[in-house]
């Protein structure tokens, strides 16, 4: 069963978060707040939202998303922060669930793709991904603006003066 996460699954979602990140190898990288992760998801300013995937009652994983913009379709998208399932679920469809769901929802809200990232060594689920007909886009490289580099860059001072050097 694929549902939205509710408010009292925020432990739940961090829960899986820390695995998703161990998986991962970046286990130190997960330094998030869980009231934050609630304020975000669950506050007057909603961030991102939450789909998990139970069995018997048990939540075996999720996918974050969030909506961002094309403007080359002029449309919205969906964006794919995290999917994961835990080890003893995979290989049984709960991924497929997962983002059948998420396709759904994108479909209902007018949206023209969903878009996600995967680390490179992560071989099945690249197989799986491109089993579904998504398509790697090599073409592009990500770039990320986190850290003390943002805090640099959000401190800069820009017009006619300041484009002149």
């Amino acid at each position: 069963m694929i549902r939205p996460a509710t408010v009292e699954d925020v432990p739940t979602i961090a829960r899986l978060i820390r695995a998703l990140a161990e998986y991962e190898r970046l286990s130190d990288r997960a330094i998030f707040d869980e009231e934050k992760l609630r304020e975000h998801l669950f506050g007057e300013r909603r961030y991102a939202e939450v789909l998990l995937a139970e069995q018997e009652g048990k939540v075996v994983g999720f996918a974050l998303y969030f909506h961002n913009y094309s403007t080359f379709q002029g449309k919205p998208g969906l964006y794919l922060e995290d999917l994961f399932v835990l080890p003893d679920f995979r290989g049984k469809g709960v991924g497929k669930a997962l983002l059948v769901a998420l396709a759904k929802l994108a479909v209902d809200r007018g949206c023209g793709s969903v878009r996600w990232v995967v680390l490179k060594w992560n071989e099945p689920s690249i197989r799986f991904y491109e089993s579904l007909g998504a398509m790697p886009m090599n073409e592009w490289t990500e770039y990320r603006l986190a850290g003390d580099p943002l805090k640099r860059v959000a401190a800069l001072e820009v017009g006619p003066r300041a484009a002149e050097t």
